[in-house]
Protein backbone atom coordinates (compact mmCIF):
# COMPACT_ATOMS: atom_id res chain seq x y z
CA UNK A 1 0.00 0.00 0.00
CA UNK A 2 1.09 2.85 -1.05
CA UNK A 3 1.90 6.59 0.58
CA UNK A 4 -1.26 9.59 1.29
CA UNK A 5 -0.63 13.04 2.25
CA UNK A 6 -1.71 11.96 5.41
CA UNK A 7 1.05 9.57 6.24
CA UNK A 8 2.79 12.66 7.45
CA UNK A 9 5.59 10.57 9.19
CA UNK A 10 6.37 7.99 6.91
CA UNK A 11 6.41 10.33 4.15
CA UNK A 12 9.14 12.25 6.46
CA UNK A 13 10.97 9.01 7.42
CA UNK A 14 11.17 8.48 3.38
CA UNK A 15 12.56 12.12 3.17
CA UNK A 16 15.09 11.66 5.65
CA UNK A 17 16.52 8.32 3.84
CA UNK A 18 16.07 9.83 0.51
CA UNK A 19 17.62 13.55 1.47
CA UNK A 20 20.08 12.93 4.26
CA UNK A 21 21.74 16.32 2.81
CA UNK A 22 19.13 18.42 2.77
CA UNK A 23 18.11 20.40 5.89
CA UNK A 24 14.26 20.00 6.26
CA UNK A 25 13.91 23.30 8.03
CA UNK A 26 14.95 25.61 4.86
CA UNK A 27 13.08 22.88 2.38
CA UNK A 28 10.56 25.21 0.17
CA UNK A 29 6.81 24.05 0.05
CA UNK A 30 7.52 23.91 -3.53
CA UNK A 31 10.37 21.24 -3.59
CA UNK A 32 8.98 19.82 -0.56
CA UNK A 33 5.87 19.07 -2.79
CA UNK A 34 7.56 17.62 -5.77
CA UNK A 35 9.87 15.27 -3.52
CA UNK A 36 7.08 13.81 -1.83
CA UNK A 37 4.94 13.49 -5.22
CA UNK A 38 8.66 11.86 -6.64
CA UNK A 39 8.82 9.08 -3.69
CA UNK A 40 8.77 5.97 -5.04
CA UNK A 41 5.75 4.73 -2.81
CA UNK A 42 3.83 7.38 -2.84
CA UNK A 43 0.46 7.02 -4.29
CA UNK A 44 -1.72 9.61 -4.02
CA UNK A 45 -3.38 12.50 -6.20
CA UNK A 46 -0.56 14.95 -6.29
CA UNK A 47 -2.97 17.69 -6.26
CA UNK A 48 -4.35 17.05 -3.31
CA UNK A 49 -1.48 18.43 -1.10
CA UNK A 50 -1.78 22.21 0.13
CA UNK A 51 0.04 24.32 2.84
CA UNK A 52 -1.21 22.45 6.06
CA UNK A 53 -0.44 19.08 5.18
CA UNK A 54 3.36 20.17 3.72
CA UNK A 55 3.34 22.00 7.33
CA UNK A 56 2.85 18.93 8.84
CA UNK A 57 5.43 16.73 6.97
CA UNK A 58 8.45 19.49 7.02
CA UNK A 59 7.54 19.32 10.98
CA UNK A 60 7.95 15.77 11.23
CA UNK A 61 10.92 15.32 9.22
CA UNK A 62 12.67 18.47 11.72
CA UNK A 63 11.87 16.29 14.61
CA UNK A 64 12.73 12.99 12.56
CA UNK A 65 16.26 14.64 12.19
CA UNK A 66 16.36 15.72 15.92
Amino acid sequence: MGLKWTDTLDIAIELDETRPDTDPRYVNFVDLRDWVVALADFDDDPEHSGEKILEAIQAAWIEERE
